[in-house]
C-alpha cells in the first residue's frame, strides 16, 4: 500500500512540476521574446516590464522609464491613434470588461498585440484566484481579442476571498 501511495505521489509531484515548468516558459520565456520584436509605443499595464516607449500601469511595481500611472485603463489619458504599436500582456484576464478595454486600445493605437494565457497553460488559463477570465485560444499572440468566457467558479473565489489579488 506504501508503495502504491509513493507512486501516486510521485506521478502527481511530476505533473505538478511540468505544469510549473511550461507556465514559466509561456509567461517568462515567450513574453520575452515579443517584448524584443520591437519597441512598443504602448506597453498597457506594463508590470515590471518595459516596452521602450510608455508604460503604463494602475500601480508602480517597480521603476521602468516612462511610466505613467492611470486610475482608469478603460478612459485612457492619450490622443486617438497616438500609437503604432500596443502591446497588452498579461492583462486582459484580470479586468472586469474585455470588450470596453478593447475599444479604448483600439482608439489609441494602430495595431494591438494581446498576449493572453493559453489553454495549454494550465496553471496561468485556469487561476481563479488572478483571472476572470478563460481565453479559448491555443495561442498565447493575438492581434485582436480573442473568444473568451467567464473563468468557472472564479466569481465566486473572489466573492469569498475578498476581490482579486490584481486589480485592473
Amino acid at each position: 500500500m506504501l508503495k502504491i501511495f509513493l507512486i501516486v505521489l510521485s506521478a502527481i509531484a511530476a505533473v505538478a512540476a511540468l505544469i510549473y515548468l511550461v507556465n514559466r516558459v509561456s509567461y517568462s520565456l515567450m513574453k520575452r521574446r515579443v517584448l524584443n520584436q520591437r519597441t512598443w509605443g504602448l506597453n498597457i499595464c506594463c508590470g515590471k516590464t518595459d516596452g521602450g516607449g510608455i508604460n503604463v500601469d494602475i500601480v508602480r511595481h517597480t521603476e521602468l522609464p516612462n511610466l505613467h500611472i492611470v486610475d482608469d485603463i478603460y478612459h485612457l489619458p492619450f490622443e486617438t491613434g497616438q500609437f503604432e504599436h500596443v502591446l497588452c500582456s498579461h492583462t486582459i484576464e484580470h479586468i472586469e470588461d474585455p470588450a470596453l478595454f478593447d475599444r479604448e486600445l483600439r482608439r489609441v493605437g494602430g495595431s494591438i498585440l494581446y498576449i493572453v494565457p493559453p489553454l495549454w497553460d494550465l496553471a496561468a488559463a485556469f487561476n481563479i484566484v488572478e483571472h476572470r477570465w478563460l481565453f479559448l485560444t491555443l495561442s498565447k499572440e493575438h492581434g485582436s481579442l480573442p473568444k473568451y468566457i467567464r473563468l468557472p467558479f472564479a466569481d465566486l473565489f473572489h466573492e469569498l476571498i475578498g476581490g482579486q489579488k490584481i486589480r485592473a
